[in-house]
C-alpha cells in the first residue's frame, strides 16, 4: 500500500519523524531508514508541536467516515457487487484535499502539489451551478 498510495504518488521522502509507534521501529523500517534516509527521527509521544496537524486529519477523516457508517452505506454497482463505506475512502481523500481548510485558509491538495485537482462541480456551467443551488433541498 505504501508504494502504491504514498511513494508512487509523491516519491521518496526526505525525512520521516514518527512519534516511536513500533511499526517505525520494527527491523523492516530501520532497513528501509538504513537504505534510504540518513537518520530515524522520534518525536516525543503526544507532542502536539509534531502530532496536531496529522491528528487532526485522522480525527476529520474518522468524522467523516462515521458519518457514512451512521447511514449504514451499502451500494450495488452497475456490475451487482455490493460496496460499504471502505470504497468511498477514495473519494473522502479527494473531498478532504480539495476542502479550505481553517488552518491553513488553503486546499490541502494545493499545499502539497501546487495545483488544485479539478472536480466534475468545476466543470459544471456556472448557470446549472445556481440552479443546482437554488432548487436543493437538503434533509
Amino acid at each position: 500500500m505504501r508504494w502504491n498510495r504514498v511513494i508512487s504518488n509523491t516519491g521518496l521522502f526526505e525525512n520521516i519523524i514518527s512519534d516511536g509507534d513500533t511499526k517505525f521501529t520494527s527491523a523492516l523500517w530501520t532497513t528501509l531508514h538504513n537504505l534510504f534516509w540518513k537518520k530515524l527521527s522520534f518525536s516525543t509521544s503526544y507532542r502536539p508541536q509534531t502530532d496536531s496537524l496529522a491528528e487532526r486529519m485522522i480525527k476529520t477523516l474518522e468524522e467523516m467516515i462515521r458519518s457514512l457508517c451512521a447511514y449504514d452505506l451499502e451500494f450495488k454497482d452497475s456490475y451487482g457487487f455490493t460496496h460499504d463505506w471502505c470504497t468511498a475512502i477514495p473519494a473522502l481523500e479527494l473531498e478532504y484535499k480539495t476542502s479550505i481548510h481553517s488552518s491553513t485558509v488553503k486546499r490541502p491538495a494545493m499545499l502539497e502539489k501546487i495545483w488544485n485537482p479539478r472536480l466534475p462541480y468545476d466543470n459544471l456551467k456556472k448557470d446549472i451551478v445556481v440552479y443546482i443551488q437554488q432548487k436543493a433541498v437538503f434533509k
